[in-house]
């Protein structure tokens, strides 16, 4: 088991004090799509500058184009970018190749996904090197089946 801190705050300041505050307590630092969509990613290669040997997860939600934007994510020193597992098959196996090509990893978020199940074994033969079971926060009653 890995213990991963979610930085989901849209200020990059906040967020560098954080992973710099618990550097060796976490073995994966998420860059979360807030912090994504206000810094873009700059939040992720000033992590990595900061903390070279830190894992680094970018939360880009790719649900199109990718191998194109799991490059943008790569480019900026991600080490794992998550892909919509709802994406189409396509999305999904460009952005598996890309990362694979890199020596990098790609993680399947369901958020959304009705078959969690079914879509996570489709994952795994998509060679998918993670699957998240992801509840949005816009509707915490819900539960994965």
């Amino acid at each position: 088991m890995k213990l991963q801190l979610a930085l989901d705050t849209t200020m990059l300041d906040d967020a560098l004090k954080l992973v710099d505050d618990l550097q060796g307590l976490v073995e994966i630092v998420e860059v979360g799509t807030p912090l994504i969509l206000k810094e873009g990613s700059r939040a992720i290669r000033e992590i990595k500058q900061r903390h070279p040997g830190q894992v680094v997860l970018a939360d880009f939600k790719i649900v199109d184009a990718g191998a194109c934007e799991a490059e943008i994510a790569f480019e900026a020193g991600a080490d794992i970018v998550s892909v919509l597992g709802a994406a189409n098959d396509i999305t999904i196996q460009d952005a598996v190749a890309k990362a694979h090509q890199n020596d990098r990893q790609i993680m399947a978020d369901l958020i959304g996904v009705e078959d969690v199940t079914g879509r996570a074994s489709l994952l795994n033969k998509m060679h998918v090197d993670y699957v998240c079971v992801h509840t949005a926060s816009d509707t915490p009653h819900q539960r994965p089946t």
